[in-house]
């Protein structure tokens, strides 16, 4: 099915371009969102004379966008899930999650402008693409953590999956020599 593009569109073409898609592609998402209108004689005229238009409010929305980029643009989020002990989320962070908290720091970013391939199910720092207009995209960085410590520990770089491991004299000396005396007084009863 051949359609108008009324904006650019990812891996298809340009605001303007006449594309040949697939009939459920065209129905289902192009025409169903405002992308696109069907390539009919009448539809072709209809967008010419609207040309200037579409590009004005196209060039608009990409400024607005360019706006929120530049103060969105390296961001960190933080977000406080349960997990394992080796780091594997009890569940995981979608597009919606995302969405949640970057919302509440007072951006305007729905779910859908958030590029995830699969969801995240790993503690650390993870770095999400975030597509603001077609031609406008940002990285933030998401920082999963159990908890607002170890979030703040994730950021200085260290790792908190590790197992930390003690030493008896690290402990210091009471406890150490306190230790070492339980230690002996079961030999004695033995």
């Amino acid at each position: 099915m051949e359609v108008i593009l009324l904006e650019r569109v990812a891996k298809l073409g340009q605001m303007g371009e006449t594309v040949n898609v697939r009939p459920g592609y065209a129905r289902n998402f192009l025409l169903a969102r405002g992308k696109a209108l069907r390539a009919t004689e009448n539809n072709k005229k209809h967008f010419e004379a609207q040309r200037a238009q579409l590009e004005a409010r196209n060039l608009e929305r990409r400024n607005e966008a360019q706006t929120v980029a530049e103060k969105l643009d390296g961001q960190s989020f933080v977000l406080i899930r349960q997990s394992g002990e080796t780091g594997v989320l009890y569940g995981s962070v979608s597009t919606r999650d995302l969405a949640e908290v970057v919302t509440k720091e007072g951006f305007s970013v729905e779910r859908g402008q958030f590029v995830l391939n699969q969801p995240i199910k790993t503690l650390g720092l993870h770095t999400v693409p975030v597509t603001l207009h077609p031609e406008v995209e940002v990285k933030v960085t998401v920082n999963i953590a159990r908890s607002p410590e170890e979030a703040e520990r994730q950021a200085r770089g260290e790792s908190v999956t590790e197992r930390e491991q003690f030493n008896l004299d690290d402990l210091g000396l009471e406890v150490g020599q306190a230790l070492a005396d339980a230690g002996e007084g079961a030999d004695d009863r033995g």
